[in-house]
This record gives structure tokens, sequence and C-alpha cells, in this order.
């Protein structure tokens, strides 16, 4: 099989970039996809994507144990399915602040900045991808929101240039079902006749000649062969996998590739440095009705099915707001947000048996970085992924967290959720919200928020892994564009830059 482009991944990125690409009906193009299509009833419906969670559209990684929580192994889920982690994320529609984006401009160029970036964002909200409102917003969010508005925080209109209060998600639906970056992209492509989807195929490596890719080796249904690619290979397989075919491939640290027997193409050490991930601890609390524990019961089932309305449009965080853990910083650095749900256990702990919310904190620029790492050089097996938690070693930010946990149970307490606000639920047998609570919350409820990035960071300094075009340095013809390539994290959620990021590398490669 031959093509111009491949692209390799169908989530937030590769399906934009791959929809974009076949725009020129002169060009092939072959988009390759280790999981399947995406069928399965619980992707199209919003509040269903736990269900997802562990099965077999679910690459089901875990982290190496956490020394700072104590010795936990995280679970982090990633959508193996078209669609990627689209197909099985909160839908949460998050732009970010235009300083996160100016801090991308600082690093890659002024063309990566708020003023030249925002644009796109623009034309991805009006264009292909749709997103609305919460269709049925439960009680309790409302009570939350004005909860947060009697402890002195401001209810505004979603993704502002420079967020300072809160307000209920937008979300990736149409008609109170999710609309993935597939669902907008990458199917409409598929009826041109220029565009190829290869799925559960496994890429295991780029093919090179001396410098230049020119195609990459996958394993499919256990046959493995090689697709030709005259231009351009492109990673879109995220914050995880990118690195890994990378490394893979002979690119990256020197001495880790020799020892795992890997022939080094190109010497490029940062290659999964650079992990950012957005963490969240929480607070569960029993209420007395009115938040998705009953959500599968039939009227609720029938309300979807008949008319797209009820508990299963839920994305389950239904609102959040950016708040500052010290009045002394210029922008937020913290997130509070509010799931009218039980999702407790990192959402694939056993089903709880009452009604309970969660009031939870966001760490949204974390001091502490982590790394990815091959396991092996089995393609198959899973790589070493250590986002070490909390390890900044002045504790900023555990700190940050703390000052967080203490916002979410101040607002617990407001007149707006009294009577709303019941029992405890986690951490597990607390009394009191005081500070060991909090400790603990901190410690035994916290987990990701599923948005790793930065491991193929770009820039214009040499040491970074792809150039301002999302070319990878050292060799040619072979670029990257998804999450991986962020500089800097977002105070935000990062399904809407990586489309952002799609759209500019289809732009950038359509250049030349």
């Amino acid at each position: 099989m031959d093509a111009d482009y491949i692209v390799v991944g169908t989530g937030s990125a590769g399906s934009v970039v791959a929809g974009r690409l076949n725009e020129d009906s002169s060009v092939q193009v072959v988009a390759v996809e280790a999981g399947p299509t995406d069928k399965d009833k619980f992707i199209r419906i919003p509040a269903g994507f736990q269900k997802l969670f562990r099965g077999p559209l679910d690459w089901n990684y875990l982290t190496k144990p956490q020394k700072e929580l104590d010795g936990r192994e995280i679970y982090w889920p990633r959508g193996k399915v078209v669609g990627g982690s689209s197909s099985m994320n909160a839908m949460m529609w998050v732009r970010g602040f235009a300083a996160d984006y100016d801090e991308w401009g600082q690093a890659a160029g002024e063309q990566w900045d708020y003023e030249h970036i925002e644009p796109y964002l623009r034309r991805i909200e009006n264009g292909p991808l749709s997103i609305s409102p919460q269709r049925s917003p439960r009680s309790s969010t409302t009570a939350w929101l004005a909860a947060a508005e009697e402890c002195g925080y401001r209810i505004e209109k979603p993704n502002q240039a420079a967020p300072e209060g809160f307000c209920e998600t937008l979300v990736t639906q149409r008609r109170g079902a999710r609309w993935s970056a597939a669902d907008a992209y990458l199917k409409p492509a598929l009826k041109r006749p220029n565009l190829t989807l290869a799925t559960e195929a496994l890429v295991t490596r780029v093919v090179f000649e001396g410098r230049r890719a020119v195609g990459v080796e996958i394993d499919q249904h256990g046959s493995r062969h090689i697709i030709n690619a005259r231009r351009e290979v492109i990673l879109c397989g995220g914050a995880i996998n990118s690195p890994q075919v990378l490394m893979l491939s002979g690119i990256g640290d020197r001495e880790r590739l020799a020892g795992h027997g890997i022939e080094v193409r190109a010497h490029a050490p940062d290659v999964g440095k650079n992990l950012l991930d957005h963490f969240i601890a929480a607070l569960g609390f029993d209420i007395p009705n009115d938040s998705l524990f009953g959500a599968e019961k039939p009227l609720q089932l029938l309300n979807y099915f008949l008319r797209r309305r009820g508990m299963l449009t839920s994305n389950v965080g239904e609102a959040y707001g950016f708040v500052r853990s010290r009045p002394d910083l210029g922008l937020p650095d913290l997130e509070l947000i509010f799931a009218p749900a039980p999702f407790f256990e990192e959402g694939i702990g056993d089903p709880y048996d009452t009604h309970a919310v969660v009031l939870g904190t966001i760490l949204l620029k974390p001091k502490s970085s982590g790394t990815i790492e091959l396991g092996s050089a089995d393609p198959r097996d899973k790589p070493i992924i250590d986002p070490r938690y909390l390890s900044d070693p002045d504790g900023a930010d555990r700190a940050a967290m703390m000052s967080g946990l203490r916002m979410c149970a101040t607002i617990s307490k407001s007149p707006a959720l009294d009577g709303i606000i019941g029992r405890i639920a986690r951490p597990f047998d607390a009394t009191t919200l005081d500070d060991e609570t909090l400790e603990r919350a901190l410690t035994y409820v916290s987990h990701t928020l599923y948005h790793p990035v930065g491991t193929c960071r770009m820039g214009s300094d040499n040491d970074s892994v792809v150039d301002p075009q999302l070319r990878v340095r050292g060799v040619e013809n072979l670029r990257v564009a998804d999450a991986s390539v962020m500089p800097t994290i977002i105070r935000g959620h990062t399904h809407a830059p990586s489309v952002l990021i799609g759209e500019k590398a289809a732009e950038l490669i359509c250049a030349g």
C-alpha cells in the first residue's frame, strides 16, 4: 500500500490532519489506527464513557508507583479506537488561557501565540466540531455554581481569553450524543476516494532510507507489512504513543535506546521527557437525590433514546471554575470542578450504592514533570509512564492542591448547598473537613485528569524534539502533531488545543 501521507493515529489531532490533508484530491492519504472502529454504544452515550474504561477500546495504562501518593499506580485510560481519546473523554471544551498560547509563542515563534492561534479555535468552534451547552444539567450543578458565587467567585461565560470565574461546561456533543474528532473530520473525509483507513493496525516503527522517513511498518492481525509514504509520515498517537514510536524507530536518547538493542537513527535525549499532566484531588459527598447514580434507570433510558435528554446526556464534569491558590499569583493555577456523580476510585472501582457528588481541585500548571520510557523493544509492550506527581522539590504543587481542597471544602459548606451536601463519602471514614482529611484526599482520592502532554515538545531550540513546523529534528519527512508537542501545558482541557494542533499541522504540511 502506498500513499503520499501516512497519519498514525485517529484521535483529537490525527482525525483532523487526515481529514484536512485529503481535501486535496491530488494526494493519497492513509490513516492508521491501532484500535477498531467506533461502533460501541457507550461511545455515543455521553455519560457512558466510564463503561469503556479497561475494555477492549482502552490502552489501559498504569503509571509507575507514585511516591507522593503512597506508592499507588495511577490508571491512565487512553482511547484505542477510531477517534482516539476523543471517543472516550468527558467531552469538555475548555480552550485554556490566552497566556498559555503566548507561552507556546515564546517557545516556538509567534505563529503559535494566541493572536495567531485564536482564529483556528474560532474556525473549529464554528465548523465541523459540534460544541454545545449541557442539555440536562443536574440541579446539584446549579446549586454548586450558586455556592461558588456565594463564596465570592464570579459566574461568567466559558472560554474567555483570561477566565476568572465559574461556568457550566460546554461539551462536544450533537443532539445529546458524543461528537468526536472522528465524527467531525475523519468520517466525512472517508467519503472521498483518496483517504484509506486501516484499523486494528499497530505501528511498530517508522521506516527510513538513510535519514528520510519513507513509511511505517504495521502489525495488523498478527501480520506485519509496510505502508510506503511518498511525502511524509505524521505521528498523531498522543503523549504516550508518539514518543514510544519515535524511540522504537531509533529516535531518542542514545544510551537508553542502546539498552534495548535499538539502532540509533537520531540522538534526541528529550524524546519522552517533559511529561506534564493535570492532576486532580477530590472530596466526595452523599446527596439525597439527583445525581447520575440513577442514570441507567428505565425512565432515564427512555428519555435519552427517545428525546436525547436526561442524565445520560451528562458529561459528568458539568461545571468548573478557575481560581488562584495564592492571591499574589498573576493568573489562576487551579481549576475547581463539580461532578454530580459518584465518580470514585478513578472510575474503575465497585459501583457506589447511593447518590453522591464530587468536588475536585485540578493542578493546572504543575512544577512536577515526568517521563515516558520504553518498557522493551517490543512495540506490543506498554511503555513505562512516570508522571512524578507532586515531586517538585519545593512542595509548591502540594501546597497549591491543598489550597484548592480547602476551597472545595468551603464551597461545600455554603448555604446554596445546605440540605444537598451530606455525609463525607471520600476520603473513607472522614467526619470533618480538616487538613488531615484533605491530606488524605490528596494522597488517596487523586488521579490523572487524562491530560498528558509535552513528551515530543516543539521549540525553536535545538534540544526540542520537533521544530516550530512540527518536523522531527535529526530526520526528514517525519512530523509529530498531537498533545505531545505542547511545550507547556495549558490552563484548560487538552482536547481543544489538540484539535487546534491538528488544524495547524495540516496547514503547515500543505505549505511544504
